[in-house]
């Protein structure tokens, strides 16, 4: 029931499908055909769309519309554009099904035609052809024959069809407008077929309208699959420019949070072709190996919040500056002051009138040698300090105890008389190995926590919620003797362990760490070897990565050639 003025008047009807069989059984039955068709069409639209918002391949997706399309039209051909940033038309996909012509999409045949200009040269909008003038206006464009069509340009199509000796002759051109009315792209389909004759005939107004309802939830599904593809591609260009700007912040560790992934990602891939042996029944999916690729990315974005002086520490006495060279400064006082004291007895010497001159001369003789001894024995002691600062040897207990014995030399600092050496400068320089303290160790251990943190912080969509456990698990070992958790083997993901031997092989062989060398794949393997042997790495993931041959792959793509000892 309608008020005076057309609207509802709030009274509403509630048939049941008895009632709606009684009212259709009087409805003629060409009415009745009409509804059954368009029911069915209503029903195979909705199913299309469905089935467009699933597709993942974007080439896929696209050859399903333009299959779709000529199929609801019975068309012999069809094109399908894409519109670029650059205003132009793109060949994605072209099929006519009398010439078995498929190029574009799946095909793997490129399409050797340049993209359709939407404006000429003088900037004057292209309306002579049919595709650029339906990407400019959003029109579509019907014509029964293009031979008796008038007001756009045929003239490619007459010399294919020449060439080819095809006909031709309806075209029925409709635009790819998404939600926001833009036009991404066109949809042309060439000469609707009669079904009985196979002749070919206009497209009539009716399969026009189904076409540009598919157009427009193509045009969606086009979008939607572009949209996510965009975000995706934001989303590992922040993730590679924290990365980047982590490696950035010190020339010592740089490259680092780039080579890790290639590794584990070689590793992850080891373990999918697994034919036989303990990963034969593991396999990790397009999204699950995506979800491992980010982790790896991020595994060390914590190290934001490490303190670059920790991170750059490069000899033993570094702080903001390298201390060694205040103890350069300390050394040269010390001899400047052994000087002066030699100085000041030789003249006592020679003033001395009660000294003969022969025994003067016996004297200063000593003098001069004694000096000469102590600045040997201070150049020596210089020697091993700077030697001990590199943290390039163990450091064992008579070391440190000669360290002790230096640090009590006596030196004068503007007139204050002190220990040559601090008590913070005789710690660091007994580091045993290396050369971070145990509390600056502590600190560079932190940023696993820290990326752990940050990372849990992070709305992860469902495929990327593993990434924080992957991330901030590279640093356990297997006997529950790793940080920041102490997970055991049982506790610890593939994807964990893998990167845990990406991450202890990149830092191994990497030439730009300041206290050492890169190793040679040798002694990186020996290493790891030892590490497996000691629980701390994983033993089969371990073998694969020996038996696949991952450390020559990345050795070959990364090292120097002289760390390439064995294959």
């Amino acid at each position: 029931m309608s008020s005076k003025n057309g609207k509802p008047n709030g009274q509403s009807f509630d048939l049941s499908q008895t009632e709606i069989k009684k009212l259709l059984k009087n409805v003629p039955s060409g009415i009745k055909i009409y509804i059954g068709h368009l029911e069915h069409q209503i029903k195979n639209m909705a199913k299309i769309g469905l089935s467009l918002s699933k597709e993942k391949d974007m080439n896929v997706l696209l050859e399903n519309i333009l299959l779709e399309a000529k199929r609801i039209t019975n068309a012999d051909g069809g094109t399908l554009y894409m519109k670029t940033d650059d205003d132009r038309l793109r060949f994605e996909i072209m099929m006519t099904d009398s010439l078995k012509l498929h190029l574009g999409g799946t095909s793997g045949q490129d399409i050797p035609f340049y993209p359709v200009k939407l404006y000429d040269d003088d900037g004057k909008p292209n309306t002579h052809m049919i595709s650029a003038y339906v990407g400019l206006t959003g029109e579509t464009v019907n014509i029964p024959d293009a031979y008796k069509a008038e007001g756009f340009d045929f003239s490619g199509t007459k010399a294919f069809d020449e060439k080819t000796s095809y006909l031709s002759k309806s075209f029925l051109t409709v635009p790819l407008k998404n939600h926001e009315e833009e036009i991404i792209g066109v949809l042309q389909l060439l000469n609707a077929l009669d079904k009985k004759t196979n002749e070919s005939i206009p497209f009539s107004a009716e399969v026009q309208d189904i076409v540009e309802a598919l157009s427009s939830q193509a045009a969606v599904a086009i979008t939607n699959k572009n949209l996510i593809r965009d975000l995706e591609i934001l989303f590992e260009s922040f993730i590679k420019l924290i990365a980047t700007a982590i490696d950035a912040k010190s020339p010592y560790t740089g490259g680092h949070c780039t080579r890790v992934p290639e590794i584990t990602m070689m590793l992850a891939e080891a373990v999918n072709v697994s034919k036989d042996g303990p990963f034969k029944d593991v396999h990790f999916s397009d999204k699950e190996m995506y979800e491992l690729k980010i982790a790896a990315w991020l595994h060390d974005c914590g190290k934001v919040t490490t303190p670059e002086y920790v991170v750059d520490k490069a000899t033993k006495l570094e702080t903001i500056y390298d201390r060694i060279h205040t103890l350069d400064t300390r050394f040269e006082v010390l001899k400047r002051d052994e000087e002066i004291k030699v100085l000041k007895k030789r003249l006592k010497i020679e003033t001395d009138a009660s000294v003969s001159k022969a025994d003067k001369k016996d004297a200063l003789k000593s003098l001069r040698k004694k000096h000469k001894d102590k600045l040997v024995k201070m150049e020596k002691e210089m020697d091993f300090i700077r030697a001990t600062n590199i943290g390039g040897e163990f450091m064992s207990g008579d070391k440190k105890d000669r360290v002790k014995k230096i640090a009590k030399y006596r030196w004068k600092d503007n007139g204050t008389v002190k220990d040559f050496l601090s008590e913070n400068e005789v710690y660091n320089l007994c580091i045993a190995k290396g050369t971070l303290t145990a509390e600056e160790r502590q600190i560079i251990n932190d940023h696993i926590v820290q990326t752990i943190d940050m990372l849990q912080q992070l709305p992860y969509p469902k495929h990327l919620k593993n990434v924080p456990e992957f991330a901030g698990g590279h640093h356990e070992k297997l006997d529950g003797t790793g940080y920041p958790k102490g997970l055991t083997k049982d506790e610890m993901s593939v994807q964990a362990k893998a990167m845990a031997i990406a991450d202890i092989f990149e830092a191994l062989t990497a030439k730009d760490r300041p206290y050492k060398e890169g190793k040679a794949l040798s002694m990186a393997m020996r290493i790891l070897g030892f590490m497996k042997n000691d629980a701390h790495v994983d033993p089969e993931l371990f073998e694969l990565f020996v038996h696949e041959k991952i450390y020559l792959r990345y050795g070959e793509k990364y090292l120097d050639s002289e760390q390439l000892d064995m294959d």
